[in-house]
């Protein structure tokens, strides 16, 4: 029988960053890239803060072919001195203990984004090699670390984490002098070698990640200058076949970010709403002798918010904390959302009668949050995360303090007197009335947009051409371009499984219109109604009647615009289906060719545009055959017979589709806001740098 002993022999004591490399997961959440970025994160923070407190104004990262990066910035640079407790130099202190830092209430920093002082010490344990350089008092100061552990590194013509190691035998006989700093140069240099015994082997830095974090924070620092320099040749990145350099930098803040991130024609102009406000909380300090000792302290928490609503359904909210993101929210998130529920109830309430609001109605947060694009930043000393992620704020006295400054302010804008801002108030009132109405209605009629069967069709658009298959998976909905096209389509079609919906003319241009608008236009209401699965926020993907979606155009310049036009109706309001890969455009032959035989019957060739006409043409010459002059030219569905459209367009065996992907989604909605969208300058701009392409044999008059 086996026996164990369990003695305090078998107790195991971490000394310093042994716990850090022993157990990484607990610092840096994993060991993968994730982890890697955490710790690339943890470095620029530091930077960042020294930025964010007002001492420098430039960020340089540089990523190397060795797998290093390094971290450059103008700051005060890291303490070079004797810290009294420890007897370590400043720059030994950040770089090998644990909660070490200016940012627990020295006076260093009012408001940072690192806070447990876990951060650069951490990064050096889980780092084969970390070097730092200081500029300070006209000193250039170096340290180099192995694992967290200070020493120096015999290195050849470039450094490398393999070079000859020498430990330091006495504390601060690492940190030395290196060179002189020209006269009120500071700044910190960190470069860093990510340890291969605790990452994993495909860990590696994602520049997409980088340049966005980057990008974002130079939006919350106005002034900041952020440049990326990519030197790995990696495949897949912007730097794939050459140095690749990138630099961030805006001035106009928050404001400047909003307009960024919302791409919809917009309902109101970007809204500032700016406040602070003190609590107290109670907190640990530490005496003069050590001891911590709890107290009641006072806190000032500054509130920006910058926001605006477009005409779509999507929300795009960014919350922030001392500029270190929150992307799971917390206390001023919900602040931020309680105080525009609030408003909106009330604004909504008090003029019920001019919204057409009934007693019962009742606006939820998904009603307001609709088509907002919004970034919300708090700063304040000590924030309370959970956890060194800091993905949510924990502080609860935010909440109100954002509550109150987003009521106030916000009710102020919905009253305003001014011409401009009592039009976007009405317009924005108007339209979180619709999102309320398109929900309530969408969830009382939600059983009626199932498939209807044959008995029950008398509930779809009189012009609907249903198939008589149940299968979803099968069936496929074409939308038609006109009544004429639909004569040809009914005969070419397979009734068991292909269903036709045709359109008059030119859809509604849902990017400039209002939810109400659209609803209310007869084509874009058919489409929805015969697909069964809702618009907007209500829509529901599983819900679709029909399996695969295809628009039907002509092949000329009125059937893109219809087919443009189609596109940006399903983005806005079905982009799910988009997402899917649910909807397709037919590809109709512009061509028929018809090939000469003697002895047999002539053959009938489709070509599908100029150039595979003009290589089918000299091909038949090559071969010596002959064809029918003139040929067959396409300019519409209509012209075509019931066989020839089921054989190019409409069989599954022959007929070619084209998928829409979601970039071509986008790209039309793009068009459209550029070509009809309320923006006049960018669309005159368009012509006048467009116009040199166009030749007079190009326009038809």
């Amino acid at each position: 029988m086996a026996t164990s002993s369990y003695t305090a022999r078998n107790l195991s004591v971490l000394e310093g960053l042994e716990a850090v490399r022993k157990r990484p997961g607990m610092y840096i959440g994993s060991t993968d890239s994730r982890g890697l970025m955490h710790c690339l994160w943890e470095i620029i923070d530091n930077s960042v803060d020294e930025a964010l407190a007002g001492y420098g104004q430039s960020i340089d990262i540089v990523l190397y072919r060795d797998g290093s990066v390094e971290v450059r910035d103008d700051g005060r640079g890291v303490p070079t001195d004797i810290e009294p407790r420890t007897g370590l130099s400043g720059v030994e202190v950040v770089y090998t203990k644990l909660h070490a830092g200016g940012k627990f209430g020295g006076g260093s920093y009012a408001a940072s984004g690192g806070l447990h002082g876990v951060g650069a010490s951490v990064v050096n344990a889980l780092s084969s090699r970390l070097d730092v350089q200081v500029d300070r008092g006209g000193k250039t100061y170096q340290m180099s670390f192995r694992h967290g552990i200070p020493g120096v590194f015999k290195d050849g013509r470039t450094p490398t984490p393999q070079a000859s190691f020498t430990p330091s035998q006495k504390e601060n006989d690492s940190l030395v002098v290196i060179g002189k700093a020209k006269r009120g140069v500071t700044g910190t240099r960190v470069r860093y070698w990510a340890d291969p015994q605790i990452f994993t082997s495909d860990a590696k830095f994602s520049y997409q990640e980088l340049a966005q974090r980057a990008r974002q924070t130079s939006f919350l620092i106005p002034g900041l200058r952020i440049a990326i320099r990519d030197e790995r040749r990696l495949a897949g990145t912007p730097g794939e076949h050459d140095t690749y350099e990138e630099v961030f930098h805006h001035d106009g803040g928050i404001s400047e970010f909003v307009e960024y991130l919302g791409h919809d024609s917009s309902v109101t102009d970007i809204w500032r709403f700016q406040g602070r406000d003190t609590f107290t909380e109670t907190v640990p300090v530490l005496d003069e002798e050590g001891h911590s000792q709890l107290q009641e302290v006072e806190r000032e928490c500054e509130v920006d918010i910058a926001l605006r609503w477009g005409i779509g359904y999507d929300t795009t909210v960014r919350s922030f904390v001392n500029i270190i993101s929150t992307p799971k929210g917390g206390t001023h998130l919900t602040g931020f959302e309680q105080g525009l529920l609030k408003t909106f109830r009330k604004h909504l309430s008090d003029n019920a009668r001019k919204y057409k609001v009934g007693a019962q109605d009742k606006f939820e947060k998904d009603d307001i949050l609709a088509g907002l694009t919004a970034v919300l930043t708090v700063r304040l000393a000590e924030p309370q995360f959970e956890g060194q992620t800091k993905e949510i704020l924990g502080t609860s006295a935010v909440r109100q303090i954002v509550s109150k400054i987003v009521s106030t302010q916000l009710a102020q804008k919905l009253k305003a007197t001014a011409r401009a801002d009592k039009q976007q108030a009405h317009s924005l009132s108007e339209k979180v009335v619709a999102e309320m109405k398109s929900r309530i209605s969408a969830r009382v009629h939600k059983e009626t947009q199932r498939r209807k069967n044959a008995l029950e069709t008398s509930s779809m658009p009189a012009k609907l051409v249903d198939c008589r298959s149940h299968d979803v998976a099968r069936s496929e909905l074409f939308i038609v371009e006109g009544d004429s096209a639909l004569g040809t389509a009914r005969l070419a079609r397979s009734s068991s499984y292909q269903a036709l919906l045709p359109i008059r003319g030119k859809i509604l241009n849902v990017q400039k219109a209002s939810l109400t608008d659209m609803l209310a236009n007869a084509e874009c209401a058919a489409i929805i109604q015969v697909l069964g699965a809702g618009s907007g926020r209500t829509f529901d993907v599983e819900s679709i009647r029909y399996g695969k979606v295809v628009m039907m155009t002509d092949a000329d310049v009125d059937g893109a615009h219809i087919r443009t036009l189609l596109l940006t109706l399903f983005y806005r309001y079905m982009r799910p289906m988009v997402e899917a890969g649910r909807v397709y455009a037919a590809v109709p032959p512009l061509h028929r060719v018809e090939v000469i035989h003697r002895g047999r019957a002539n053959e009938m060739i489709y070509t599908y545009s100029e150039r595979e006409l003009e290589e089918l043409l000299r091909r038949l010459e090559d071969e010596g055959k002959n064809y029918k002059e003139p040929i067959q030219r396409y300019k519409g569905l209509g012209e075509m017979d019931a066989d020839q459209l089921a054989e190019t367009t409409m069989d599954p065996r022959h007929r070619m589709l084209r998928r829409i992907r979601i970039e071509d989604a986008q790209a039309a909605e793009q068009a459209f806001s550029l070509l009809m969208g309320s923006e006049v300058a960018p669309r005159k701009e368009f012509i006048i740098n467009s116009a040199h392409k166009l030749s007079d044999d190009q326009i038809d008059v």
